[in-house]
């Protein structure tokens, strides 16, 4: 299709890139019409260089944030999602706060039939940690019976 309606997006196409966002918010995060909205599909983002705070020895942590979701009427526009990750960057928080804060703020702008969002944390002291939030409009089934 043709008719992508692109026009209310400020962060694609604007010629440059800011990192000025010092806190993750939903407000960062845009949103674009869905073109097959009738159809179930799956969008699925890979961000191997998350990095946030942690928020008792300001110690940097490391992840990978893996997000599939389901588009209903609205899909999560890319280049808002870097800046919103970005955001991360100094922000000190407990890695299992920062995955469903993630989750909840994806949600609230694009209001998908399905979302999870996987936090795949690097070790620091020996430990990994991998957290999974995941979001079923209508309580539907959970991910493994729909894929």
């Amino acid at each position: 299709m043709t008719n992508d309606d692109v026009s209310g997006l400020k962060h694609l196409g604007s010629g440059k890139t800011s990192y000025a966002f010092q806190e993750p918010t939903a407000e960062i995060l845009e949103a674009f019409p869905n073109q097959y909205p009738d159809r179930d599909y799956q969008i699925r983002f890979e961000h191997p260089e998350f990095t946030s705070l942690c928020p008792k020895t300001g110690q940097p942590d490391f992840a990978t944030i893996e997000i599939t979701y389901i588009p209903d009427a609205l899909c999560i526009e890319t280049k808002s999602l870097k800046l919103y990750f970005t955001a991360y960057r100094n922000h000190g928080s407990f890695m299992e706060t920062i995955t469903n804060k993630i989750l909840d703020d994806l949600v609230s702008v694009c209001q998908p039939r399905m979302m999870q969002v996987v936090a795949m944390f690097n070790p620091r002291g020996g430990t990994s940690l991998t957290v999974t939030a995941e979001h079923y409009k209508d309580n539907s089934a959970p991910i493994e019976t729909q894929f």
